[in-house]
């Protein structure tokens, strides 16, 4: 009841700013429904679900979803696009992926640190071009739209070149992005170090050009704590306190050798997170990726502050760095998103990331004396992290992420025939928890039948 409540307030105060909008523009989308309102791993009355189902589209905006029988006599005039036995779900969120590293994947065989300095600083060179950083920029947001993303918070280069040649093509696309110009004074090679102060001055007026611009939104970038001085991680700080509502976006507790340098490098802080809070970099509007060596006073500290963790299992596996614990992320109340950590990751695919989460839950029982305290990942937990979840981890989730009354119409269509080994797994699929794993386990950007972006077709 609390939840219809909330829907027809919600719905009456977007009628009631769009000036009781022609019905007549509204788009109305059947199909089988599913969008969340809270996080299944807290609470058992976690989402919406209607098998035949609507969402209803006005300017960009959800007007209203919910049954369609029982909706349709209010929106006789609505046009109606059918995607009967296809499922509708809010567009997917990546919380953390590096657009320069697309051309780079599949890079073979370092860890961490290594691989850096290996494969990444040499790509990362080449962004200094605009014409170079856009070609790779519009291949890597199509990319995105062909895989059901539609919202990412995306590392550019040191370079604020590559930050303009980003959003430049987000802003044509009108995708909810979020990114920054890389702050890296040192352990990294000259041809992509800043200063503090040239960091500082370029960062700035990236924000003052791009944050708040349409749907983008500009993040605070330190590659990691290694990579910065004190200083310049003073002047990251100093960033945010001049502009609040910018995002930080950084790295944290990867991999044991580099935690092991950051207590080498800054000996006076507790742990890895601790660097970052003591500059003022732990904020409601702060993602950490990886998180995988946090311990339990790191995880009270970002539930106090809210700042938030983006779980990346593929780039995980694939580096050897070690198993997110997302259990403890919920015990503490820390907010979790999903992350395609491309190119470490191996795919831009939230759905092929949604299978490495759960691999990475199923793991952890090989370290745990007692396997049977350690639960896999359940479906409706994996879907909300890369819708929901990911909101509330970028603050978004008055924005994106559901299909509540005013939010924004970014939404996918899944096909559960468009691979024959996914069709005839259906078959057997009886309960929505079953459905959802075999997309979640086989699907891939094939599953993607369309991608919405503000109610707009994009595939």
């Amino acid at each position: 009841m609390l939840i219809m409540k909330i829907k027809s307030l919600l719905l009456f105060a977007f009628l009631l700013s769009a000036g009781l909008v022609c019905r007549a523009e509204i788009v109305g989308y059947r199909g089988d429904v599913l969008y969340f309102t809270d996080n299944p791993a807290k609470k058992s009355d976690s989402y919406q679900y209607f098998e035949d189902g609507v969402v209803y589209v006005n300017n960009g905006k959800v007007v209203q979803s919910g049954s369609y029988i029982t909706l349709k006599p209010q929106y006789k005039n609505a046009k109606i696009i059918d995607y009967s036995g296809k499922l509708i779900i809010p567009g997917l969120i990546d919380t953390h992926v590096h657009y320069p590293q697309s051309e780079m994947v599949a890079a073979y065989g370092d860890q961490l640190l290594d691989w850096l300095n290996n494969y990444t600083f040499p790509t990362e060179k080449n962004f200094s071009n605009f014409a170079y950083a856009s070609k790779v920029a519009n291949s890597f947001l199509n990319q995105l739209i062909a895989n059901g993303t539609t919202t990412a918070l995306v590392f550019s280069t040191v370079s604020p070149v590559s930050v303009d040649a980003f959003f430049e093509a987000s802003q044509k696309r009108n995708m909810r992005m979020i990114s920054g110009k890389v702050l890296m004074d040192r352990n990294a090679p000259d041809y992509l170090t800043d200063t503090p102060e040239s960091g500082y001055a370029e960062s700035k007026a990236l924000i003052e050009k791009w944050h708040n611009k349409g749907r983008l939104k500009y993040a605070v970038t330190p590659r990691f704590a290694p990579t910065s001085t004190p200083h310049q991680l003073a002047l990251a700080g100093k960033l945010v306190k001049e502009f609040p509502d910018v995002y930080v976006q950084t790295h944290v507790a990867e991999n044991k050798a580099e935690v092991a340098w950051v207590k080498e490098l800054f000996p006076n802080s507790r742990s890895y997170l601790d660097v970052y809070d003591h500059y003022g970099l732990v904020t409601d509007h702060s993602v950490f990726a990886h998180g995988i060596y946090l311990d339990d006073q790191d995880m009270k500290t970002l539930s106090k502050k809210g700042g938030s963790i983006a779980f990346c299992p593929t780039s995980n596996l694939f580096l050897g760095s070690g198993l997110f614990n997302l259990a403890k992320a919920d015990e503490f109340n820390v907010k979790v998103g999903l992350g395609t950590d491309v190119g470490a990751g191996t795919s831009l695919s939230i759905l092929e990331t949604m299978n490495e989460a759960y691999k990475v839950t199923q793991l952890r029982k090989a370290y745990s004396e007692d396997p049977t305290s350690v639960k896999p990942l359940d479906p409706l937990q994996s879907l909300y992290l890369a819708t929901l979840g990911g909101a509330r981890a970028l603050s978004m989730e008055g924005q994106i992420g559901s299909f509540l009354p005013g939010m924004e119409a970014d939404f996918i269509v899944l096909n559960a025939q468009s691979t024959p080994l996914l069709a005839s797994r259906m078959k057997n699929a009886k309960e929505l928890k079953d459905k959802l794993f075999a997309f979640e386990i086989l699907g891939d950007d094939r599953a993607v039948e369309h991608t919405y972006i503000m109610g707009k077709l994009m595939k």
